[in-house]
């Protein structure tokens, strides 16, 4: 499972021009699920991107979690993240997990952040395809995986 996780001012997720989730300070995480995943890796990653300190204390230092920012969290799937473009011009999605496999382990993921921030996640639509519109802070982007071995 990957977590791609921005540090942003504002984002937001349109499906045909219908807003699904909108947060301002706070985390915009894409997630990924691979062909391997399970919901054991869950608790790990959800865990990591809640207390992953990458905001700024009073001293403008990275120091403080979205949780000490009292920031909002909105998070994505995204199938592509798992695309494997080494060979030729098309890549290839073999190891994108499938939706029957993959939304079962977003709405977890979901379901654990949630619990870990103590508040709701905003979300993307599982599936849909989804304008996305963010504006990154610093810009601050980090990649974060964790797979089964």
């Amino acid at each position: 499972m990957i977590a791609l996780v921005q540090r942003v001012k504002h984002a937001r997720v349109t499906v045909d021009g219908r807003e699904t989730g909108a947060i301002q300070e706070g985390l915009l995480i894409l997630l990924g699920v691979h062909t391997s995943d399970t919901e054991d890796l869950i608790p790990w990653l959800a865990g990591k991107c809640a207390r992953l300190r990458i905001f700024p204390d009073e001293e403008g230092r990275m120091n403080c979690s979205v949780i000490d920012h009292a920031g909002s969290v909105l998070v994505v799937s995204q199938f592509t993240l798992y695309g494997n473009a080494e060979k030729g011009n098309r890549p290839s999605f073999i190891e994108s997990a499938r939706p029957e496999l993959a939304e079962p382990l977003y709405e977890a993921f979901c379901a654990e952040l949630s619990r870990e921030l103590g508040h709701p996640v905003a979300t993307g639509e599982f599936g849909a395809m989804m304008d996305v519109d963010l504006l990154n802070w610093g810009p601050v982007t980090l990649s974060i995986e964790r797979r089964n071995t």
